[in-house]
């Protein structure tokens, strides 16, 4: 009887352990889209509901065969542009051709402009991966700015690379590195501006030089997210990070912080389903 019990307990615990491995794979494979809508009086007439689809730490992660489950999601969504807001290849697996291939396919869908994270600037193929975006059709912004226009009105969209392409970096200053590149790109009188930067822990920073819509990842969610307590860890951060997921506002800046897509130094993620982010401007 002792040994039926044993043999029960065991198939138990057993059924339990698959179904939790079986949960897990599930949440790191299925895709799932998350919607914010951004109302502004800044937001010009002529460019209410305009549809921005947000790509963050891809991390040469592939979600179908060359990415086709991804990129069907992203066509299905019909935004206006694609912004991809770096780690879109890992540093310790880095496949230049996975993510230029993405890339390529995401500017077919519409116009795609792409900034950095830490693992581009941990890579010694950053230059190559450059080039591949560029010829890909994606615009690459490297503390650079670009007008958006539709309906006769414009809105800006600016791009800082990761603080970690800075030498001052090394020193542990990534604040007055994107202090430094938002000065030279940001007007507070100017039209509504769209920043892509990768860093959700800069938010301070983006307040301060009056951004009205910001795009970061790296996070990744949190990695493991608990219920009613948000994400665990993050980069940066670390343990319970303020900035993990969703849509944070202070003042007139919106910051929209995508949980990301793929894995890197934790080879997944729990209860933290991989997030196409698409935002809506309206007036």
């Amino acid at each position: 009887m002792k040994r039926k019990k044993r043999t029960i307990i065991l198939i138990s615990v057993l059924a339990c352990i698959a179904a939790l491995a079986l949960w897990i794979a599930w949440g790191n494979s299925a895709l799932m889209v998350s919607e914010f809508s951004i109302q502004s009086e800044r937001v010009p007439e002529g460019l209410s509901g305009y549809k921005i689809a947000q790509v963050s730490d891809l991390h040469n992660a592939e979600f179908g065969d060359n990415n086709a489950d991804l990129l069907a999601l992203l066509e299905a969504r019909a935004p206006d542009i694609i912004v991809l807001t770096g780690d879109l290849v890992d540093s310790r697996k880095t496949d230049i051709a996975v993510a230029s291939t993405f890339a390529a396919k995401a500017s077919d869908i519409a116009p795609t402009y792409f900034v950095t994270g830490n693992h581009e600037a941990r890579i010694d193929e950053y230059d190559g991966l450059r080039e591949s975006l560029i010829a890909a059709g994606v615009t690459v912004l490297e503390d650079a700015a670009v007008t958006i226009e539709r309906n006769g009105e414009s809105i800006s969209l600016l791009g800082i690379d990761d603080p970690s392409f800075q030498t001052d970096y090394l020193m542990g200053d990534a604040t007055s590195v994107a202090q430094a590149a938002l000065n030279a790109l940001v007007d507070n009188q100017a039209a509504f501006t769209v920043l892509l930067s990768h860093r959700p822990e800069l938010f301070d920073t983006y307040v301060d030089a009056g951004v009205d819509l910001v795009f970061s990842g790296h996070a990744h969610g949190g990695q493991f997210r608990i219920p009613f307590l948000g994400g665990l860890i993050a980069p940066n951060q670390g343990f319970f990070p303020k900035y993990d997921a969703g849509l944070y506002t202070e003042g007139n800046t919106n910051m929209v912080v995508s949980r990301g897509l793929g894995n890197s130094l934790f080879p997944f993620r729990v209860n933290n389903r991989p997030e196409l982010v698409i935002v809506e401007l309206n007036g």
